[in-house]
């Protein structure tokens, strides 16, 4: 069995960096999340989920909501509501968090019932009153709560997997991980292929969760190059989508994640380095391109990207010249200035009379001569 999986995902993989390779050129304006230091502020309707739970749509899903029991996964930022002071927040840890509905924990509760209503990929603003928070007590642990504190929530559902998916990760078999973890990658494929990045994102990130870095530390030998191969190519789709939609550093970061893994990755030395390009990075550009030819000295792609790196510094070279040759280029001469009619008659009697007068010299010294 897990030598079957093992090739299926080994020539999967494959098909995938074919498919992948191809960078397209058009670009995709993303909506990146607003600043996380204080709750957003969100102009839509409010709805009433229960008397205790409000929520706010700022970004519409897509699909179908989940129901009870099915395993959620979604990033999420907390502030008490009385002092907007943030307690959590997962977009900052670049963990997301997995929550199977009908079995969260008591002070889960309100963020669940918010959950419930969403669909994948939506983003909410959720307001929970402290019965269905942290209580009457708070928690005085981590997180920092206190004693009836009304929260706000900023949430996003990446997806979710419903019952038939089987189990939640935790109790899950290395081999059932892996494998939910291909099956969402695969999905994520199909959707990168029609240009729906966003919701492509949210596949690649619900099988990177099936194989985070807790489940990671624990494998060893084909059980964490099984791993590897599935996760590594989402982080590198990831980056991908990433470019498209301009959001340059955080694909730096994806592919900086592999490289971690596999510093000799041709095609995520590849994608940082156009990332680095288009935010003007162009020395550290150029050395991920270098290492990426090193290792994959036929690759068209990585020869242009270089090659559009010379012709930029050529051009940034001309236009320097212009702009020092104008700064330090020669004075300008002087215009000569008009003169008058009387100044040049003036001027050429003067000549005039030092002709004859050197003519009368002449003269004189010739006479003289004889005269010796």
């Amino acid at each position: 069995m897990v030598a079957v999986l093992f090739l299926y995902i080994f020539f999967a993989g494959k098909d995938d960096e074919n498919e992948m390779a191809k960078e397209e050129a058009a670009v995709v304006h993303g909506e990146p999340l607003q600043d996380g230091n204080l709750p957003p502020k969100v102009e839509s309707a409010v709805e009433i989920l229960q008397e205790k739970v409000t929520k706010q749509i700022i970004k519409e899903g897509h699909g179908q909501k989940p129901s009870k029991y099915a395993t959620c996964f979604l990033h999420y930022r907390a502030w008490t509501e009385s002092t907007q002071h943030k307690f959590d927040d997962t977009w900052h840890e670049q963990r997301p968090f997995e929550m199977v509905l009908g079995k969260e924990k008591n002070e889960m509760a309100g963020l669940a019932v918010g959950v419930s209503s969403m669909k994948a990929g939506e983003r909410a603003l959720l307001h929970v009153g402290w019965e269905l928070g942290y209580g009457k007590e708070g928690n005085f642990s981590f997180p920092n709560v206190p004693p009836m504190a009304d929260i706000i929530y900023e949430v996003e559902l990446i997806g979710f997997d419903e019952v038939k998916e089987g189990k939640a990760r935790g109790d899950m078999t290395a081999e059932e991980r892996i494998g939910a973890a291909d099956r969402r990658k695969m999905d994520g494929n199909s959707l990168f292929k029609e240009e729906k990045l966003e919701e492509a994102m949210q596949q690649y990130e619900m099988a990177i969760a099936y194989l985070g870095d807790d489940f990671m530390f624990q494998l060893f030998g084909k059980y964490r190059d099984m791993a590897l191969a599935v996760k590594n190519p989402c982080h590198l789709n990831m980056a991908a989508c990433l470019i498209k939609l301009e959001r340059y550093e955080e694909a730096i970061a994806q592919c900086t994640i592999v490289l971690v893994e596999d510093e000799n990755n041709a095609k995520a030395l590849f994608r940082r380095g156009k990332a680095r390009a288009e935010l003007g990075q162009t020395d550290a550009a150029r050395e991920d391109f270098l290492k990426a030819r090193k290792h994959a000295p036929e690759d068209k792609a990585i020869l242009r990207e270089l090659r559009l790196l010379d012709e930029h510094d050529k051009a940034i070279y001309k236009k320097q010249k212009e702009i020092y040759r104008g700064i330090f280029g020669p004075p300008p001469q002087p215009k000569p200035k008009p003169t008058n009619v009387l100044v040049r008659i003036w001027q050429w009697l003067i000549l005039v009379c030092q002709w004859l007068l050197s003519l009368i010299y002449r003269l004189f010294r010739r006479e003289r001569h004889k005269a010796d």
